[in-house]
């Protein structure tokens, strides 16, 4: 069986039509009709369902395009532990919410100008459900928080960065008493169903303070347009850069000692991308401090 025909079946049915993924494979769509139709003969089933212009897959070809991702990515893994110089193949990783709009992209700007050779295949999600996936092989790494439990020995972890609890309010409340503005002012709470916002309910039960709710919500730019609004204040961890522009808030240390929250890559130990994982670990490093 011809791997490439897998691969337009893939791009077939990840782009939604022929035309598509011929623009995506710089093939004509007549190559990958018949790409396809070679494949089904091979296959003994129809795998890709015809209707006008655009496609669908049939139950036949739902059940075989996961092992064909992970052939083709099985495929991509033979080259890169075959080539002695070239740094080459897929990754997989995966990227929580403030990673993924914050250092990532610096990372993946280093990674493919130093490695063009590299893919990324990149899955955003929230940390807890990031770390399942590195464990399980579905992914080969992730930039996530760190974890409140202890890693399993499959799994390995570096810290990049570390972001320190603070009272965010409006400009004008510049110079006032960041525990007397938790006690007055609303409390845009943020999530305590995340890690982060864990960290904040505890340092607000330690240190007595029992705020006005207004608003709970897991969406750190949505926070910080909140507080411009004059809707209230929060207490955060100090994220990374880029923020929503022109807000016109002030970032108060707090007085009390705090846990901050941290940011890292965890990846599998069992992965046979190392030489990746190491480019990933090494720009990463070198992005983190800018940020």
């Amino acid at each position: 069986m011809e791997t490439q025909f897998l691969n337009t079946f893939v791009a077939v049915v990840d782009h939604g039509s022929m035309a598509a993924a011929a623009r995506k494979l710089n093939i004509t769509p007549a190559a990958v009709a018949q790409q396809l139709r070679t494949l089904e003969r091979e296959i003994g089933a129809p795998l890709i369902a015809r209707v006008g212009r655009t496609v669908s897959v049939t139950g036949a070809g739902a059940r075989i395009l996961e092992r064909s991702r992970e052939l083709l990515r099985g495929i991509a893994d033979l080259r890169s532990i075959a080539a002695d110089v070239d740094v080459a193949g897929e990754l997989r990783l995966g990227a929580c919410p403030t990673a993924l709009a914050g250092m990532l992209p610096d990372v993946l700007a280093r990674m493919v100008e130093s490695f063009p050779a590299i893919n990324v295949f990149i899955q955003p999600g929230y940390s807890a459900e990031l770390y399942r996936q590195v464990e399980a092989n579905d992914l080969d790494a992730a930039i996530v928080l760190q974890a409140p439990f202890a890693l399993p020995k499959t799994c390995e972890w570096h810290l990049l960065r570390e972001e320190p609890l603070v009272v965010l309010a409006p400009l004008a409340f510049a110079g006032r008493d960041p525990h007397e503005l938790l006690a007055s002012e609303p409390l845009i709470r943020y999530d305590r169903h995340q890690w982060g916002g864990r960290q904040a309910d505890e340092y607000l039960r330690n240190a007595g303070i029992v705020p006005r709710e207004r608003f709970e919500l897991n969406a750190l730019n949505a926070i910080a347009v909140m507080v411009d609004r004059g809707l209230g204040v929060s207490l955060v961890p100090d994220w990374a850069r880029p923020w929503p522009e022109g807000l016109r808030l002030v970032r108060m240390p707090l007085p009390l000692p705090a846990e901050p929250r941290r940011i890292g890559i965890v990846w599998s130990r069992s992965s046979v991308r190392v030489r990746l994982l190491n480019v990933l670990l090494q720009e990463s490093l070198r992005v983190a401090p800018s940020h």
